[in-house]
């Protein structure tokens, strides 16, 4: 990300991260529902995976509501080229899903590891960002996802949330690492 974005931590280079960040979630939930389709006859094993299925699906679309608000926030803001700002981003995501989407499969708990290092960076990154923005604290949050994703009273207070919900996701991902270890 660096190498193409820069050091510095900017909105878009945020947007790009949630674009790929969702990819696991969208893996997980796909690789489940194969493996549903295969099991119909073990209605506790299936029951398991679709559990699973849904809390994935809970932090896939929290990871769209990043994405979404960063979007909002990036719309106003000077440009970025096309293949940097579009093209670039979807070819990340496409091999971050391929990769992710193959270890689950092999084994449940690498594709975990791997996605719990990469919220992990997510939320020390955000935590940095805020810290890199102290008049963000009495900048107001305005948003169409408002009623959504929630009312923060500022740009601040909204993105600590992001951070929190980045640690949300690596701590899940930690869980599940120790769930496979006795499965």
């Amino acid at each position: 990300m660096d190498v193409v974005y820069g050091r510095q931590r900017t909105l878009e280079k945020f947007r790009v991260l949630e674009l790929v960040a969702r990819v696991p979630y969208q893996a997980w939930e796909n690789v489940a529902y194969v493996a549903v389709t295969h099991t119909a006859r073990q209605p506790g094993f299936a029951r398991r995976v679709f559990d699973r299925v849904q809390v994935s699906r809970w932090e896939q679309d929290n990871e769209q509501w990043h994405l979404l608000i960063l979007e909002e926030l990036t719309a106003e803001g000077p440009r970025q080229p096309w293949l940097k700002a579009r093209v670039l981003p979807q070819v990340l995501a496409f091999g971050y899903y391929q990769l992710s989407w193959l270890m689950y499969a092999v084994r449940p708990a690498w594709s975990y590891r791997l996605n719990a290092d990469f919220e992990d960076h997510a939320e020390h990154e955000y935590a940095l960002f805020v810290d890199e923005h102290p008049e963000w604290e009495s900048t107001p949050y305005r948003s169409s996802f408002r009623e959504d994703f929630g009312r923060y009273d500022s740009l601040a207070d909204l993105f600590r949330q992001i951070v929190y919900d980045e640690r949300l996701h690596k701590l899940e991902s930690e869980h599940q690492i120790a769930a496979a270890r006795f499965h």
